[in-house]
């Protein structure tokens, strides 16, 4: 049942990270609140398989900053690669274009 809430609480995370991190415009409307269903699940099942009690604190604050941390950084890298690769392939298709 818990496991439950970590999938709900890493959805929510996901959205409110594809809503109010700036590269949004560089991904589609999934992929982040899906790395943050995927890492919120991971983390919890990492955790408990660590040794963690899934009735204390420290197991949800673990999982769900870490579940921040991960989207956040997720959002940065593949923002900054998606535009890196948008601008080669812009340079490569506008190479000796001739503006009228």
């Amino acid at each position: 049942m818990e496991l439950l809430f970590v999938v709900l609480g890493g959805a929510i995370i996901g959205l409110a990270g594809r809503y109010l991190l700036p590269h949004r415009h560089t991904h589609g409307s999934v992929l982040i609140p899906a790395v943050g269903v995927v890492s919120a699940s991971v983390l919890w099942v990492a955790l408990t398989w660590a040794g963690l009690r899934w009735n204390g604190g420290w197991i949800w604050w673990i999982t769900l900053l870490g579940t921040a941390l991960v989207v956040a950084l997720t959002d940065v890298v593949v923002g900054r690669l998606r535009t890196a690769g948008d601008d080669r392939m812009l340079h490569q298709l506008t190479k000796g274009a001739v503006a009228r």
